[in-house]
């Protein structure tokens, strides 16, 4: 009786294939969407993912001025980062930021849910955020991604 020997195939940088996917944020809760987003990036949807290769997709997020908090969040939730003089220290709530900056929201969740590391960082050039409807990656031929 032989023995049948099964290998695992780890995917490597010229095996990956990569799409473009197109998100609508509109109406869209900030924490689930952004984590489905981050799931993309890793390539945690494809069949080969392998946790030390960037599997990942490219992420187009569009209307991320019309995404929404749940509860209190829009009011209280505070975001801040500091200039790096004493003293430095800036707070803003989520109410002020989405008028000022609303690709920023998206982009800060999304990259907490990303590794913390060079691999992460590889990952996260790979999420473009635009506050209005309109991208100009229509040449990559975006698909819509469905939740």
């Amino acid at each position: 009786m032989s023995k049948l020997h099964f290998t695992t195939k780890h995917a490597n940088a010229a095996s990956v294939q990569r799409k473009w996917h197109v998100v609508d944020g509109t109406n869209q809760t900030v924490g689930r969407i952004c984590s489905k987003i981050a799931s993309v990036l890793r390539g945690k949807n494809k069949a080969y993912y392998s946790p030390h290769v960037d599997c990942g997709d490219f992420v187009i997020v569009i209307n991320a001025e019309k995404v929404v908090f749940t509860g209190n969040k829009f009011q209280d939730k505070e975001y801040q980062h500091v200039t790096g003089y004493p003293g430095g220290q800036k707070i803003e709530i989520a109410k002020d930021l989405i008028k000022r900056r609303p690709e920023q929201i998206v982009e800060r969740a999304v990259k907490g849910m990303l590794p913390k590391n060079r691999l992460g960082r590889q990952m996260y050039k790979k999420l473009f955020v635009y506050a209005g409807g309109e991208h100009p990656h229509t040449a990559q031929q975006p698909t819509p991604f469905k939740f």
